[in-house]
């Protein structure tokens, strides 16, 4: 059975009465920016193959030409991606699928050698099994060898001409529209059916889901411009009151209750085991139970990606000798599976401090090898999932609180070079933001703001990262999220160094996040020269090109930390624990270890909150014998590298970004 759901807690923990002020401080002093409205410019006309191709495919199949733009906004946004496949081996604007010509399953956890727990008092006993369950796909990463049955063309041609895929898509929706019994009706909604059985899901509430959203696009209506000289593609806003009730006659299977979800998702509970392994009571798994909010509040939702497929993530969180996520959200139809109720602890972040205050969502997909994009379909459940969480336990729609597994900082100095990467480069931040409704913005201006909010344009910003083991094993040209920061502003300067991770500069291996930083991250600026910018960035200046005609990074306001005055240096923390007269008798103490970083005077790094420090204690399987462990120590939460730290907030000040910093500081 599920754990019970709760409601939100007024407050999990005693407010930092400084984190309290520091905030108020920043109410007050933000100056006020009234931005007027504008008004809205008419939408180019549709023009380009791109756009031509889903005409002669719509006459062809006679689909309604909204039902197949709908469906394939929902799948790719209309784009081709090169007919590279995406993470669950869809090609091309149709998002075909073809998992045995795509994919090579990659162990889970494959991109670094963390324990996901992270516990130092109670490591792992069993080393979590690299073994990917093996298997025939499933039916719905198949459609592609379907599609060149009903149009004759050859999957090659499916894969890499858009028109040919365009063409192959309508065929399936044709297909599945006859399978219904039904005509092939001009009417938008008498196809409510058939784009739900497009979907691929297999129960009723997913393939409503997806249907629902296609619906909903077609009713608000988009226009983009689309890649590889596709031109512009537009879908018209049209409402139609779809026929929704052709659904049952799909035959889906509806799941079990239990998941902690919203209602508006297809949402199933899929749990991950409790359970004791042996007579040892610390040999235990796959997560431990607690009482969030109510015992500790949740500070950060955590985005990874799985590095194999949907079916085979299910089987390994359901092994209780493996560790565990909260969510898991499908590619192909943004299917969301719940394993671990989000009152307790999962193990998934590498860091036991960030595990016991932050929910782990999987999206099924890959970091680089195996596929390079994510469908539409999973971004948009992925978000209503994080609104929906963020609306409940109170997480701000920030990415100071919303980050990747490669935000999260390891624990220790030692953890730190085997700390994971993904979801990487390739999830794109700005757009899922847009879909949180959080979108980033530039606030105060470019000289005098003190911040910046990194935003390049994802599609253009093609970073030459390797996916192999070499330099010469380039990824495929793609977009991206990241940007890369170079010792000095010119493009043949070395990368900057993470210290943590190796005594050398940066490389452009997509797994190497030592000389990067990410979209909506942000940084207090070091410097300028011309059209390249500095921020502090581990200690020193890190440089990227920033040109006021075609920016990078947004101007913002905000708080910075800086050392007190007299301070030499600042030791740098991965997790903001207790002082050790905080721990009850029984309970040791946990190491307050600094990390091999430094805050320098003169330097300033951007404020992500303040919390006390806090313990969760939980070395066995009876829950009994759990406690939180709060201490005095109060931390501030700041943007240190690519990944978030802490610093004691008696070693810092809190200074407003665009005020210089104090004389000694």
């Amino acid at each position: 059975m599920p754990h019970p759901s709760r409601p939100p807690a007024r407050s999990a923990r005693r407010t930092a009465t400084r984190g309290r002020a520091a905030l108020a401080a920043l109410a007050a002093l933000l100056p006020a920016l009234a931005v007027a409205p504008q008004a809205r410019a008419a939408e180019p006309a549709p023009d380009g193959p791109r756009a031509a191709a889903f005409a002669a495919a719509a006459a062809e199949y006679r689909v309604p030409l909204q039902v197949l733009l709908g469906v394939s906004y929902l799948e790719t946004r209309w784009d081709a991606h090169g007919g590279a496949p995406s993470t669950d081996a869809g090609y091309g604007p149709m998002h075909l699928t073809d998992a045995r010509g795509a994919l090579a399953a990659l162990p889970h956890h494959g991109e670094g050698s963390e324990d996901p727990r992270g516990k130092d008092d109670a490591p792992l006993l069993r080393t979590p099994s690299p073994a990917v369950p093996t298997g025939d796909p499933a039916a719905r990463l198949e459609t592609l060898p379907e599609a060149a049955r009903l149009t004759g063309a050859a999957p090659e041609q499916l894969r890499s001409d858009p028109a040919a895929n365009i063409r192959g898509g309508a065929a399936l929706l044709a297909a599945h529209q006859a399978a219904l019994g039904e005509a092939a009706s001009a009417d938008p909604a008498a196809w409510y059916g058939a784009v739900a059985r497009y979907s691929g899901a297999d129960d009723e509430a997913t393939a409503r889901q997806f249907a629902d959203e296609v619906f909903e696009v077609i009713a608000e209506g988009q226009t983009r411009q689309t890649d590889a000289d596709g031109g512009r593609v537009a879908l018209a806003a049209t409402r139609t009151a779809p026929r929704t009730e052709q659904v049952a006659r799909l035959h889906l299977r509806h799941p079990a209750d239990g998941a902690h979800c919203p209602a508006s998702l297809g949402c199933e509970w899929v749990p991950a085991p409790y359970l004791q392994l042996s007579a040892d009571p610390g040999d235990y798994g796959n997560h431990d139970l607690s009482d969030r909010p109510f015992n500790q509040k949740i500070d950060h939702i955590v985005i990874h990606d799985t590095e194999t497929l949907y079916d085979p993530t299910l089987k390994l969180v359901q092994d209780p000798t493996y560790v565990s996520w909260h969510y898991t959200i499908r590619s192909a139809d943004g299917h969301v599976a719940n394993h671990v109720d989000p009152k307790d602890a999962a193990w998934h972040a590498g860091n036991w401090y960030v595990n016991a205050k932050s929910v782990g969502i999987e999206h099924e997909g890959f970091l680089a090898q195996g596929g390079q994009w994510y469908t539409e379909a999973m971004y948009r459940s992925s978000a209503k999932l994080v609104r929906y969480l963020s609306a409940e336990y109170g997480v701000p729609l920030d990415r100071a609180h919303v980050v990747g597994h490669d935000d999260v900082p390891g624990s220790t100095a030692g953890s730190i070079p085997g700390m994971h990467q993904d979801p990487g480069p390739y999830w794109d931040w700005d757009h899922y933001f847009d879909l949180l409704g959080r979108p980033f913005h530039a606030v105060g201006d470019a000289g005098t703001a003190g911040l910046v909010t990194i935003d390049p344009d994802y599609d253009a910003n093609t970073e030459p990262y390797y996916c192999g083991d070499t330099p010469a094993d380039l990824c495929p040209v793609h977009g991206s999220a990241s940007v890369t920061l170079r010792t000095a502003p010119r493009e043949d300067a070395p990368l900057v160094t993470d210290i943590g991770i190796r005594p050398a500069p940066g490389d452009w291996s997509v797994y190497n996040h030592a000389a990067r930083v990410s979209t909506g991250q942000q940084y207090a600026v070091a410097d300028r020269s011309g059209d390249w910018t500095a921020i502090w960035y581990l200690g020193q200046k890190g440089w990227f090109r920033n040109p006021a005609a075609r920016p990078t990074a947004l101007p913002a306001l905000g708080l910075t930390v800086v050392a007190k005055p007299g301070r030499t240096s600042v030791p740098v923390y991965g997790r903001a624990y207790p002082e050790a007269t905080a721990y009850p008798a029984g309970i040791k103490p946990q190491a307050i270890s600094p990390l091999p970083y430094q805050l320098l005077p003169g330097q300033r790094y951007s404020f992500g909150g303040a919390v006390h420090g806090e313990y969760y204690y939980s070395t066995t399987f009876d829950p009994a014998s759990h406690t939180v462990v709060r201490g005095t120590n109060l931390y501030y939460q700041v943007q240190f590298g690519q990944r978030f730290m802490f610093v004691n907030a008696d070693d810092v000040q809190l200074v407003p970004s665009w005020a210089p910093v104090p004389t000694g500081s």
